[in-house]
């Protein structure tokens, strides 16, 4: 466990979009892989059974707050991600590609950073959300339209 635990969190991070709310989704999620340890299948991919409990969990945190929207994100800049080597310019367009991707519908941003951070396949994101392949598929081609559009913007507006 303690090798997917910082992706894991990240995860949390991208699903609550704050950190003590990630803190405590995670503690809760390796509570209760703990507590459920007989039914984990040997053999099978720890990581994903770990990601599934985490969005269900906080599923189950968001119907019981009656939330569905993706509301109560924070500004990337209050998240206090470490960035250790790249340069400014760097940091600044990864902030700004990590805040659009935190505006996406909360859909689109669970999909987006399932596979393109967490490096899941399309089948394997959508065995963790438990949705067909093709909706991930929908979900990312939108996605990739909305960021593309609106970095294309940013572009615009810097020249």
């Amino acid at each position: 466990m303690p090798a997917v635990y910082p992706r894991l969190w990240r995860y949390a991070v991208s699903l609550t979009g704050r950190r003590d709310w990630a803190d405590d989704l995670v503690q809760t999620a390796c509570l209760r892989a703990l507590d459920k340890a007989d039914q984990f299948e040997p053999g099978t991919h720890l990581d994903r059974w770990l990601f599934r409990m985490t969005q269900r969990i906080w599923l189950n945190e968001l119907r019981s707050r009656k939330v569905r929207t993706g509301g109560g994100l924070v500004p990337v800049e209050e998240i206090d991600l470490p960035d250790k080597t790249p340069g400014a310019e760097t940091n600044i367009l990864a902030r700004d590609v990590l805040n659009k991707v935190n505006a996406l519908p909360e859909a689109q941003r669970q999909s987006v950073v399932l596979v393109y951070v967490e490096g899941f396949s399309y089948k394997e994101a959508a065995e963790i959300m438990e949705i067909p392949i093709g909706t991930v598929m929908s979900r990312l081609a939108g996605a990739r339209k909305r960021l593309n559009a609106e970095m294309a913007d940013v572009q615009v507006d810097a020249k």
